[in-house]
């Protein structure tokens, strides 16, 4: 019975992707020379398994290529190869590489070979020590023509019958035999069982390698180097009367594969170069059916305090039903202690089942020391990377959504924030720049800062460039953190050159954006000359949120609680109309804009007045505003339902929840609400400064 491995793929990939984390770390930690043979072998290890399971599930071409990508790091691991910067930046280049192999795969695209033939060209020339192409031509003359030429090596395979259950083609190896030198094969058939006792699966082949080359024994070696524990076999040097001889042995390797007649029936010897394919066509494997990142690995230790938690409940369970039985009076008492205790354990189990989805920010963050290195050596700067809180936890899909935006902003803080090593020089700062990042959990939220040591934000030059282009009027004063927040608007930049980097005045509008919709918000903290930080606030996850229940005529509406600032009733020397038709509130010496929710949403409300009902003050992108409803209700956990996902998305509104008493209750999005107001941030900023 055969088995469809097309089953496990999805664990492979997930494995495998993992490995070339662990691959890009680690060689991201690696100095030049450096003896630290815990992280090399950590190395090593990440490619044998990614080289292993790709033969296994027959993806040749990651098999092929990682092959030699792990010969050059095992010499590296014996001692035999130094590490250099050039080895690093190829070994970390085949890292990319290998992950673009297995999005092709993952998404059931052919492999895209041309980048992995080139790196395996260097590779190739790395172990046999040939002179790159950009050597001098004077010290390739320099070489004796007289020196003696090896005349070649002769393999003899014997592999195991089960070598083709392990994943391995042994023609796949002759054809990068052939890269050697002029390979001549005698195949021996002797082995091969009669057709009815005959099992496809075993090899009953075995073969004898003539290979005619000037390259050590160590080049030819190391093709078979990963069938050595699945066959025999035996290295000799090939002498030029043994070469003669055997030519008359020599059997066609193809006549024999593809011959339909009897197979103990040798046809004519003759000698058979074997020359490389053009194309590297891999066994057709059947794709994965779904990407690597839908699912996610748990801890055994949430996975135990689950089934504990659901042993309660099934104790509680169990005592809830005895009381049911022959139900009396006078055992009230312990059926309300027994939904007391229901109550308590249900909201465990809730708060367990949602750590399940949290994960270290580490997954996020471990993209950035590769993102650093590379652009600050294509940019000649020296930045210092550093990580802190990389432990702290964050639901799945808030991470998968920040990732994203972060790049943006370490991008940002590379290019627009660290200055050139002179120009650091020259302000009294060290040579080397640093950007740090750092997460960590504040009432509720998880923080990420992003800071740098640079030069800070220009608030003189954003001012400038806003005038310019009319966000700003030309005698509006605005504060030190409002020129700071401008960098937000859309079309604003103040590079003076357009790089591949930024400079065009897109995305830190997106960014701010991105952020907004998973509910958080982002600040700015710069000083001209000594750095800038930037200061993105998340809710731990987006499943749950607490709410502050709002009724607005006969409808109930929910405010994320994290959002309010505070409620009041106001009196009417407060309220003022500006430009616009627009309503503020003066709230101790500060200028609110009020909206009203029943406008809006085109309900009735009870309060026509503002001072006859209730005015929440919430903050959004460190602004204020006053949104004004008929009476507060209670606060309480909400389960988000996704209207987009289950009907469609509706302006104002990011989700809903179902009540305890089975009624629909709107969760407002702040953002939203301003935007359908007809507020603009300019008009909010202008209130303030009234």
């Amino acid at each position: 019975m055969s088995v469809d491995m097309s089953q496990f793929h999805q664990v492979f990939f997930e494995e495998s992707l993992e490995g070339l984390d662990i691959m890009e770390q680690g060689l991201l930690d690696l100095q030049p020379g450096s003896q630290d043979l815990e992280t090399i072998n950590a190395i090593f290890r990440a490619a044998h398994s990614i080289k292993g399971g790709s033969g296994t599930f027959g993806f040749m071409e990651v098999a092929e290529f990682t092959h030699i990508l792990e010969t050059l790091l095992d010499e590296i691991r014996d001692g035999q190869r130094e590490v250099t910067r050039e080895n690093t930046d190829l070994f970390l280049a085949s890292v990319d590489c290998i992950r673009g192999m297995f999005d092709c795969l993952m998404s059931e695209q052919p492999v895209e070979m041309g980048v992995a033939k080139d790196l395996h060209a260097k590779f190739q020339a790395m172990l046999s020590g040939t002179p790159s192409i950009q050597a001098d031509d004077q010290q390739l003359s320099e070489v004796p023509q007289t020196a003696p030429v090896q005349q070649g090596w002769r393999v003899v395979f014997v592999p195991d019958l089960d070598l083709l259950r392990t994943g391995n083609e042994p023609i796949r190896m002759f054809r990068e035999l052939a890269g050697v030198g002029e390979v001549s094969v005698t195949c021996d058939i002797s082995k091969i069982p009669t057709l009815g006792t005959m099992t496809p699966e075993e090899c009953y082949l075995s073969w004898t390698l003539d290979v005619k080359t000037d390259q050590p024994l160590e080049a030819v070696k190391e093709i078979f180097d990963w069938v050595e524990d699945e066959s025999d076999l035996t290295y000799s040097p090939l002498g030029e009367s043994q070469d003669q001889s055997d030519q008359e042995n020599a059997t066609d390797l193809t006549d024999v594969l593809s011959s339909e007649g009897e197979v103990s029936a040798a046809p004519e010897p003759k000698p058979t170069p074997i020359s490389a394919p053009e194309t590297n066509a891999a066994p057709a494997a059947k794709p994965a059916t779904k990407k690597a990142d839908t699912s996610i690995r748990v801890g055994t230790d949430k996975i135990d305090a689950l089934i504990n938690l659901v042993g309660e409940l099934v104790i509680t369970q169990s005592m809830l039903g005895t009381l049911g039985d022959n139900f009396s009076m006078d055992k009230l008492y312990r059926l309300q202690a027994g939904l007391e205790q229901l109550e308590h354990n249900t909201r465990e189990l809730q708060e367990n089942v949602m750590r399940i989805r949290m994960l270290p920010i580490s997954f996020t963050f471990n993209r950035f020391p590769r993102l650093v290195r590379d652009m600050s050596l294509s940019m000649g700067k020296n930045i210092e990377l550093i990580i802190e809180g990389e432990g702290t936890e964050l639901d799945k899909t808030v991470m998968e959504k920040i990732g994203d935006p972060l790049v943006h902003l370490v991008r940002n803080s590379l290019d627009h924030g660290i200055e050139m090593p002179e120009d650091r020089l020259a302000a009294g700062k060290p040579e080397t720049g640093q950007i740090k990042l750092n997460a960590f959990h504040q009432g509720g939220n998880i923080v990420i800062e992003i800071s740098d040591d640079g030069k800070g934000l220009d608030a003189d030059a954003i001012l400038a460039k806003a005038r310019k282009n009319g966000l700003v009027g030309p005698d509006q004063e605005l504060s030190k953190q409002q020129v700071h927040e401008l960098i937000f608007e859309a079309g604003l930049s103040t590079a003076q050159a357009v790089t591949d980097v930024s400079g065009r005045g897109v995305g830190m509008d997106v960014v701010r954006r991105n952020i907004n919709e998973l509910g958080g918000g982002i600040e700015i903290d710069s000083e001209k000359g000594v750095g800038t930080t930037m200061r993105v606030r998340l809710p731990l996850t987006l499943a749950i949120l607490d709410g502050q229940l709002v009724r607005v005529g006969s409808h109930t509406y929910i405010f994320p609680i994290i959002s309010i600032i505070e409620s009041l009733q106001v009196k009417t020397e407060q309220i003022n109309q500006v430009a616009g038709g627009c309503e503020v509130m003066r709230l101790r010496d500060e200028y609110i804009p009020v909206i009203r929710l029943a406008q809006v949403f085109s309900i009735q409300a009870d309060s026509q007045r503002l001072e006859d009902g209730l005015v929440v003050v919430l903050e959004f992108d460190n602004n204020k505003i006053a949104v004004a409803v008929d009476d507060l209700l209670s606060q309480q956990q909400v389960v988000i339902k996704s209207l987009e996902t289950n009907y469609e998305k509706v302006e104002g509104v990011s989700g809903a929840t179902i009540l305890g008493d089975g009624t629909v209750a709107m969760i407002l999005d702040i953002q939203s609400l301003i935007k359908m107001a007809g507020i603009r941030q300019s008009q909010i900023q202008q209130s303030i400064n009234l």
